[in-house]
């Protein structure tokens, strides 16, 4: 009962608290879910180019004041490990194709892939043969541990059976093995990293160096769906020198942008959009608008990177600076289940109120609705209508008592004319007994 008189009477305030406690509520789970302004991101060794593009997405994401620390790394495999390692810190990383698991996939997400990145086959000038037969009794670097060019290198000398006849794999990171071929303590050198890189440029402008192509491209791309088949052009190094001499095929791996699963939503969007401005003109290799695409090739694309490809970025992203644009679409996700409620409460309660106040003096027009029909029974029977008057007497009270809003003031005035009526006829009635 006391609950009940309570409802009744504080109602108001009852629905005020309620909706700023919602609402406070809504404001903390909002506050605690936007997107951290600080992210780590796995990049690569000097003289590649995953630490160029690192440097190109920190400036971008500084614009829209969120820091990107960058962690050097040795490559795509050490990227690779540190998403994976859940104390690392990073949740951002460039890693190329196929040198991840299933079961690793399963645990993170790609953003889409980014750029070509040729698997670069340079040898000095001495060197004879074609193909992989120039590779019999050679020193040969195949990448620098922790890169994503050693495990792929590895993979092909044993498909083309030379594994075991080259004098010498050596693991050296991209400057030390340009160091090494350029003096000649290395006959040939493999790498796999952009056209841009500095490491590429410096080689392909070295007259006493070398690129060789892959006479059997088509198979390797057939064997390995994760590769794709490219065409340096003659000439495109240098066309006073015609450098290189001739067409130049080789097989490709392409770079993808891999989050940990979990990153906030609105960080993937910015990083995709910041992929679409860095990577989005044409190349050597790829025409404009190429990249990024939504390609899965050993990882599975994230639901909003999904979502990005097929209708672009989020509605107020394109107006909105980022963390407004994030802020107002929380707030937009909120207030809809709020004012889901609140409209009808703000149906429902007036009427509620208006039955509550009514129903106060509605029960006392039951009870003189009673009385009024016990004295014409008195009068019929011959009663002694004393009690009866007492009876009204009480009720007029309770009506006396009633504590009404202003809107509703009228009524208890009108219920004690009402009482003064039933009071009149039962005295007459009284009266006339006599």
């Amino acid at each position: 009962m006391a609950a009940r008189d309570i409802l009744r009477h504080h109602w108001p305030t009852l629905t005020i608290a309620l909706t700023a406690g919602a609402i406070a509520c809504a404001a903390v789970f909002m506050v605690a879910s936007m997107p951290p302004r600080t992210i780590v991101m796995a990049t690569g060794p000097d003289g590649e180019a995953y630490k160029e593009v690192g440097e190109r997405y920190r400036a971008a994401l500084a614009r829209e004041h969120v820091e990107l620390k960058l962690r050097p790394t040795a490559g795509g495999a050490e990227n690779l490990a540190l998403l994976l390692d859940p104390h690392s810190g990073v949740d951002v990383a460039l890693v190329p194709g196929g040198i991840t698991s299933a079961v690793d996939a399963a645990r993170l997400e790609s953003l889409g892939t980014l750029f070509y990145e040729p698997i670069w086959w340079f040898h000095r000038r001495d060197v004879e043969g074609v193909g992989a037969a120039s590779l019999r009794g050679r020193r040969v670097a195949i990448g620098a541990p922790g890169s994503g060019m050693l495990p792929i290198s590895r993979e092909l000398l044993k498909r083309n059976g030379t594994e075991g006849q080259i004098k010498e794999a050596l693991e050296l990171s991209p400057r030390a093995t340009v160091a090494k071929l350029k003096s000649g303590d290395i006959d040939i050198a493999f790498m796999m990293t952009s056209w841009d890189a500095p490491v590429v440029q410096e080689l392909l402008a070295d007259e006493q160096i070398q690129l060789a192509g892959y006479p059997r491209a088509d198979a390797f791309v057939a064997l390995y769906p994760f590769m794709s088949k490219l065409t340096v052009p003659r000439g495109v190094r240098d066309l006073a020198k015609d450098l290189p001499p001739s067409d130049i095929t080789l097989v490709a791996s392409k770079a993808s942008l891999v989050i940990r699963k979990g990153l906030h939503p609105a960080l993937q969007y910015l990083l995709i959009a910041a992929a679409t401005d860095i990577h989005g003109g044409p190349g050597i290799f790829q025409h404009a608008n190429q990249f990024p695409a939504a390609e899965a090739i050993d990882i599975p694309l994230s639901s909003e990177a999904r979502q990005f490809y097929r209708s672009g970025p989020p509605f107020l992203r394109n107006y909105l600076p980022f963390w407004l644009a994030t802020l107002l679409g929380k707030l937009i996700i909120l207030l809809i289940p709020i004012v889901g409620v609140l409209y009808p409460m703000t149906q429902f309660l007036p009427r509620l109120y208006d039955w509550l106040m009514r129903s106060k003096v509605l029960r006392l027009y039951g009870e003189l609705r009673l009385l009024e029909d016990e004295v014409l029974h008195a009068h019929r029977n011959g009663h002694d209508t004393g009690e009866m008057i007492g009876r009204l007497d009480r009720l007029e009270q309770q009506a006396n008592e009633l504590r009404m809003p202003a809107a509703y003031a009228s009524m208890p005035y009108v219920l004690r004319d009402h009482i003064a009526l039933v009071r009149d006829s039962l005295k007459k009635e009284a009266m006339a007994g006599r």
